[in-house]
């Protein structure tokens, strides 16, 4: 007679974080980097003003959207399946 072979069956351990948390942490980290591209720009140089440093995208979208990054991030990483 052939022996049987027992398997345990031992739990497998659960990661702390699933798939879709790490897809949501991805979209929040774009949502940062495309808010910090947006406030870049150049200075001003010399003797000319540069008039584009007080632009509505550089002062309010770029911030805004850095901003909902860092609020959206922390729902991204508390996020549990049901």
């Amino acid at each position: 007679m052939a022996k049987e072979i027992k398997k345990t069956d031992k739990p497998q351990p659960m990661m702390p974080l699933g798939k879709l948390n790490f897809i949501l942490m991805a979209a929040c980290m774009l949502l940062i980097i495309i808010g910090l591209c947006l406030m870049g720009g150049s200075a001003n140089e010399g003797e000319t003003f540069n008039y584009d440093i007080f632009s509505s995208t550089r002062t309010t979208v770029g911030p805004m959207l850095a901003l909902l990054g860092f609020v959206l991030i922390a729902p991204a990483i508390l996020y549990r399946k049901k």
